[in-house]
């Protein structure tokens, strides 16, 4: 189909010129006929909550600017006609937004739907979300905690709009369905598609904002689509799917988690209103920030540490592992004496509980598995556990 637009000497609205170009892309990609549903393939519900992947521009086709969350599921779907080869394909529309418009009470939505379509029907293969990609890695990792399936659940989006010149969002979606029909994709944890890759939500992130942005880091890439489809090579082996602990069919709200950093000359926040607990990004704190994330900590806020770019396994404290033997003190029993004699002469302060340690987790990620532990306890030794199996 082609459209000619002959334009008299005279001035047209530029959003009308947009819109006609928006409904020749529509059009354009539709079939020439309705393609009818081949029943014997498997079906996905594609779940759209907005983005880049759904965006459109005010001059079609140009390099310039765009207003994310334009399009509809219906919309989307109908731009990619070649995904009637691989599925059926049902439709949902969550919300419309650019991703920075996604909040934790919508995670904690879009995580429940989820989990409950896939519980109700038996004959969806997996579920396919669309997503803006600023806020993707983070949607992504609390559906990889939350969502109690092993069917595949595959969060996608673009960096061009659906208008653009090159858009990838097709591509990307096609990539998406066909590893959510995939037995392959069964049990290997919520995913994100971008570019090919197929990258676990527990480490994926947005890089650069550019096609080909998101990275796995060194151990998140389970595998490519390639032009027979898609190839895994990994697995996630921390908890995640049907193994998850985390419940949220009877939360209603989540725990206020604050998110810092730690810098040179930092001397720590300070809070209005205390939240229930702290990420710090650290690679080492100033004294002034471990006075004040200690006194938190003896104020009963749960402080959990993060290596500042994400990919450090640090040393983490297993409240399981046997404690070394104290050894005993070979001084005269009049100088111990003397020693605590002397100490209980200066009050000391209660010993602060401790800090919880995130491995291998961005800043962001780390909240949100500490916002999701303190839904189950307040303790910080057991928190620990949960940073150690997730």
């Amino acid at each position: 189909m082609t459209l000619v637009l002959t334009l008299a000497p005279c001035r047209i609205p530029r959003r009308l010129v947009a819109l006609l170009l928006l409904s020749a892309f529509v059009l354009e990609a539709q079939p020439s006929g309705p393609a009818k549903p081949n029943p014997r393939l498997p079906k996905v519900l594609v779940i759209a909550t907005g983005g880049t992947i759904a965006g459109v521009q005010d001059a079609p086709g140009s390099l310039g600017g765009y207003r994310a969350g334009t399009l509809t599921a219906e919309q989307i779907i109908a731009s990619v006609p070649e995904l009637a080869r691989f599925a059926q394909i049902e439709t949902e529309q969550f919300s419309n937004v650019p991703s920075t418009s996604i909040t934790p009470a919508q995670w904690l939505a879009l995580s429940k739907r989820v989990e409950q379509v896939l519980k109700d029907r038996d004959d969806l293969a997996g579920v396919v979300v669309t997503h803006g990609t600023d806020r993707l890695e983070e949607t992504a990792f609390f559906l990889y905690l939350t969502v109690r399936s092993d069917k595949p659940v595959i969060v996608v989006g673009a960096q061009r709009p659906a208008t653009g010149i090159s858009p990838d969002g097709p591509i990307n979606l096609l990539a998406a369905v066909r590893v959510a029909v995939t037995p392959q994709a069964v049990g290997k944890g919520v995913m994100v598609v971008m570019d090919d890759r197929i990258i676990s939500a527990r480490e994926v992130r947005k890089i650069y904002q550019r096609t080909g942005g998101f990275s796995g880091g060194e151990m998140g890439m389970l595998g490519v689509v390639g032009g027979n489809g898609p190839d895994f090579l990994f697995a996630p082996t921390r908890r995640h799917g049907e193994d998850s602990e985390f419940d949220m069919r009877k939360v209603d709200s989540l725990p206020r988690v604050a998110l810092e950093y730690s810098y040179p000359g930092g001397t720590g926040p300070r809070y209005d209103a205390q939240p229930a607990g702290v990420a710090v990004a650290t690679n080492g704190m100033t004294r002034s920030e471990s006075e004040v994330y200690t006194a938190l900590r003896r104020a009963g806020v749960v402080v959990a540490t993060v290596f500042a770019y994400g990919d450090n396994m640090s040393a983490a404290r297993d409240p399981d592992a046997p404690r070394p033997e104290t050894r005993a003190d070979p001084r005269p029993a009049a100088a111990r004496d003397s020693t605590r004699s002397d100490s209980a002469r200066t009050p000391q302060p209660p010993p602060a509980p401790p800090m919880v340690t995130a491995q291998h987790l961005t800043p962001a990620k780390a909240r949100i598995l500490l916002m999701l532990a303190l839904t189950r306890t307040k303790d910080p030794v057991e928190i620990q556990r949960y940073f150690l199996r997730y």
